[in-house]
């Protein structure tokens, strides 16, 4: 008898770049586990409904989900589990025999890498670079499992900002959330964690109106921080060899790819990964790359 193979996937729009293939597909040899990851590329929004249509009708065993396509995906799901209730947003869809379960392993991605962490961040003001999607699911992380005195969100446009606050602060009124413009030093210097959850870093991207998260003669980072950088793609961004230099406790983004990964894999093959193996190995790729 010949052993049937389970497809997993992520569904983007031009995420050929991903390395998560590499990581669930290196994960899954490693185990001995009978699921081969893929890329769905899509080119709208409006194929969502009739993409996942067919992963219901082919058998397909679930999904990661990137941008642009998190919040497109949530009205097609049977049902959502409470992290991508709270955040409005899935990047984990699980096919149990047709009906499709909608999560969010972001949260976790953002919670796992702080916990050796946990009482510096406690009762002191944390900030956030940026006010999508990502941003969210660092709020929901550090108000669930740490408890920051203050969450200051820092972005470029204070208004736009507002409606993601006014979004926390209906769901837990017990939370502050403070809206700062990036040029607010004094207000990041006080906070003993800051996350960068924008693109701004991102290997070949350019971000001319601000292409770095903070100008370096300013002197915000100290050495009494924790710098945790979203962006994986340079290993060591600019933001945080800002950080390194100035003495900070420093967390690259391939510790979110990898602790949301990790999530998504036990969710859908009921197994753990083997994270420090697989962080090895994705580390030699990214350092081989040019």
């Amino acid at each position: 008898m010949c052993s049937i193979t389970t497809i997993l996937g992520l569904i983007g729009k031009n995420v050929n770049y991903s390395y998560s293939p590499f990581i669930h597909n290196t994960a899954a040899a490693m185990l001995r586990l009978p699921f081969h990851y893929t890329v769905f590329n899509i080119a709208d929004r409006e194929q969502i409904p009739a993409a996942l249509d067919g992963a219901r009708a082919l058998g397909i065993g679930g999904f990661n989900v990137t941008i642009p396509y998190k919040q497109a995906v949530t009205t097609c799901m049977d049902r959502l589990s409470a992290e991508a209730q709270a955040v409005g947003a899935v990047n984990t869809i699980i096919n149990k025999n047709g009906r499709l379960l909608g999560c969010n392993t972001d949260i976790a991605g953002v919670s796992n890498p702080l916990k050796p962490y946990r009482d510096t961040i406690h009762q002191n003001p944390a900030g956030i670079f940026g006010n999508g999607g990502a941003a969210l699911a660092a709020i929901e992380a550090l108000r669930r499992d740490y408890q920051p005195s203050a969450i200051r969100l820092f972005v470029r446009t204070p208004e736009k900002a507002e409606a993601l606050a006014e979004q926390v602060r209906a769901r837990s009124p017990q939370t502050s959330i403070e809206i700062f413009s990036t040029g607010s030093y004094e207000a990041m210097r006080d906070c003993r964690l800051l996350i960068n959850a924008t693109p701004i870093g991102t290997k070949g991207v350019q971000m001319s109106e601000n292409p770095t998260i903070l100008p370096p003669e300013q002197s915000i980072v100290h050495h009494r921080q924790i710098v945790f950088d979203m962006v994986y793609n340079p290993l060591r961004t600019p933001f945080l060899a800002l950080a390194e230099k100035a003495g900070a406790v420093v967390i690259p983004g391939i510790e979110m790819l990898l602790a949301q990964a990790a999530e998504s894999f036990a969710l859908w093959t009921g197994t753990a990964m083997p994270v420090d193996r697989i962080r090895e190995k994705l580390f030699l790729r990214l350092t081989e790359q040019p």
